[in-house]
């Protein structure tokens, strides 16, 4: 069975044809899907696609949304993370490549998610980008307070955050952007992670895999990122495959 651990199946790129996006995936030996939530004010939409039996959730404001809800609070996530069918909080973090949100809300609303997850047990998806710093800073000081496990999922971030995370027990996901032939550093970095702390992620609508670049991404093209993980890390399909099961 594969799985692809981050999905982003209520978006609007797939209103068209949500059902025939799920049927492909089905199909292409995807068994379990994680739909991942943007924002917590979007929760019932993202939650709904639960309903498919091998659909689950996350809650969680992402980044660029966090100053739609500056002064979320634990116990909201919390209450939310109730429902049956969640298995994480977020996706959550900081991205300083667009500041879409201020960094200190970034901040703020990160330390709750950390907290929530804290509390709750459930994993933290942890999106990170050109904040390596102040991410290193947040995931060492509130790990040090008590342990959470966090993914840092589509992982493109530096070497050195890697490597620290790693330390403190980081999982991390691997996306279509293994497969783009100007991303050598991230194949790099790929290599050198904890072999039983990898697993696999479309991020889709968007960073569709080689060979299907410039589409919309979709579920069933993550057969492309197992087999480039595959690749980088010199095992077999199956053992990918039975590799990040078991993560």
């Amino acid at each position: 069975m594969l799985i692809d651990s981050h999905v982003n199946l209520h978006a609007p790129q797939y209103d068209e044809d949500r059902d025939a996006v799920i049927d492909r995936a089905r199909e292409a030996g995807v068994g379990l899907m994680v739909n991942i939530c943007d924002r917590v004010s979007n929760f019932e939409t993202c939650y709904g696609l639960t309903t498919h039996q091998d659909i689950w959730a996350t809650v969680g404001t992402h980044p660029h949304e966090a100053r739609e809800n500056p002064d979320l609070n634990v116990a909201d996530l919390l209450t939310l993370a109730q429902r049956p069918k969640v298995v994480g909080i977020g996706e959550c973090g900081l991205d300083f490549h667009y500041d879409y949100s201020p960094r200190d809300i970034q901040a703020a609303v990160f330390r709750t998610h950390v907290h929530a997850a804290r509390q709750s047990g459930l994993p933290l998806v942890v999106h990170t980008r050109e904040a390596d710093a102040e991410m290193w800073e947040i995931l060492s000081y509130e790990h040090a307070k008590g342990p959470f496990t966090f993914l840092l999922h589509c992982y493109t971030s530096g070497a050195e955050l890697a490597k620290k995370a790693a330390g403190i027990g980081a999982y991390f996901s691997v996306s279509g952007i293994a497969t783009f032939k100007a991303a050598q550093d991230v194949r790099d970095i790929i290599a050198d992670m904890p072999a039983e702390r990898i697993i696999v992620e479309t991020d889709c609508p968007y960073l569709a895999p080689i060979p299907m670049r410039g589409r919309r991404n979709e579920p069933a093209y993550v057969t492309h990122v197992y087999d480039k993980l595959a690749e980088i890390r010199g095992w077999t399909r199956q053992d990918t495959i039975a590799r990040t099961t078991d993560a």
